[in-house]
């Protein structure tokens, strides 16, 4: 093996396992901070240890994404700043490699985590996002009673309401109210002297006895008495969170639906009309948009992030200016991540608006390169 591919060998790998220490680092730093902040779903939502531990393990992933770019950058500066410190730069000088050479191998080794970042914000994303939110819609309210307090309204549910005086030592609860507003028009209200949920099969039922249910719809009020009765709460869950976010459809769900979308007519009666899945509408196409933006568009910046600390090495550390010129090459680092991940705001419903902020990535690519090969004047054949 030459010379030049062991220099180029320990620079990559340099590269790599201080980006990935740095990746998990600092992702790990910020689950653990949003873990403790996810125990809300065990001490105020009554979802099990196992949920909330299954949810914040499958969140890990958009950290890791949203931390990718920053680590990316922060990274390549510090191992060219470590070899430059250290005259380790100087061996790829003095072996004939020139900055150009230097240059196009980072280029290439960007190749690299832009393949990973696509899959990782592509697919393994959102997958884990949708698998995450899953298991609270599927809980089916498990713990559903450490919700319910004695003497107190429970309206955690949508359209309903809960109250009782008391709760026994063997789960039953005393004297219990429940108002079902989720009627077209009209609202439901029970009073039973005794509530208790029992298991049927795999799912959890509320079952009153001894009481008496109010039925009204518009002007009109029904009465009817039980001695026994189930009430439905197998709804419960998927009212206790919203429907599928965008985020969480996968890739291949939201390019079919831009393209379906894309082929038909706006107008103000579809507006709102759903095609392939809930978000799937024109009134959630911006949304979609910028979501496919955030996943195929966003992590081809990445080649930008490895060429922006080459900067560095346009000027020689024995320069006065060196200093200084370092501080900015860090600066500009990071406002350019921060027009990065603020450039999402620009996407539109009209996809037309979109193609000038699509290209970026590549006029910025031209743009950078450029510069680094007439600062090194070195010109290719």
């Amino acid at each position: 093996i030459s010379m030049k591919k062991i220099i180029f060998r320990k620079l990559s790998l340099d590269c790599i396992s201080f980006f990935l220490l740095s990746l998990f680092s600092i992702s790990i730093i910020i689950w653990v901070l949003q873990a403790v902040n996810y125990l809300d779903f065990i001490t105020e939502d009554g979802h099990g240890f196992f949920v909330y531990l299954k949810y914040t393990l499958l969140s890990f992933p958009k950290i890791l994404g949203r931390i990718f770019p920053f680590a990316i950058f922060f990274s390549i500066t510090y191992i060219l700043l470590k070899y430059e410190d250290k005259n380790e730069l100087v061996i790829f000088w003095n072996y004939g490699i020139h900055k150009i050479i230097f240059v196009n191998f980072f280029i290439k080794l960007s190749i690299l985590f832009l393949v990973f970042n696509l899959i990782l914000n592509s697919v393994i994303v959102p997958t884990a996002l949708n698998k995450s939110r899953s298991y609270i819609r599927t809980s089916n309210l498990d713990f559903f009673e450490s919700m319910l307090k004695p003497r107190k309204f429970i309206d955690m549910v949508k359209n309903l309401t809960i109250f009782f005086d008391e709760k026994k030592a063997n789960g039953d609860l005393k004297n219990i109210f429940l108002k079902n507003k989720s009627k077209d028009g009209g609202y439901q209200i029970t009073f039973a002297k005794i509530g208790k949920f029992e298991m049927r099969g795999s799912k959890k039922v509320l079952v009153l006895y001894d009481g008496k249910t109010l039925d009204g719809n518009n002007e009109t009020l029904s009465e009817f008495k039980f001695q026994k009765t189930d009430f439905n709460i197998s709804y419960m869950g998927e009212n206790l969170i919203s429907v599928q976010k965008t985020q969480e459809n996968s890739t291949k769900q939201l390019v079919k639906c831009a393209s379906i979308l894309q082929k038909k007519k706006l107008t103000s009666e579809n507006y709102r009309k759903i095609y392939l899945f809930t978000n799937c509408k024109f009134e959630n196409l911006e949304n979609i948009y910028k979501e496919l933006y955030r996943r195929l568009i966003l992590p081809f910046y990445i080649i930008i992030l490895f060429m922006i600390p080459l900067l560095i090495i346009t000027k020689s550390k024995e320069e006065e200016s060196f200093k200084f010129h370092k501080f900015k090459v860090i600066i500009f680092g990071i406002l350019f991540i921060v027009f990065m991940e603020a450039s999402s705001i620009f996407i539109k419903s009209d996809l037309a608006d979109n193609y000038l902020i699509i290209i970026l990535p590549l006029l910025f690519y031209i743009l950078f390169h450029f510069y680094l090969v007439r600062k090194f004047k070195y010109y290719t054949s």
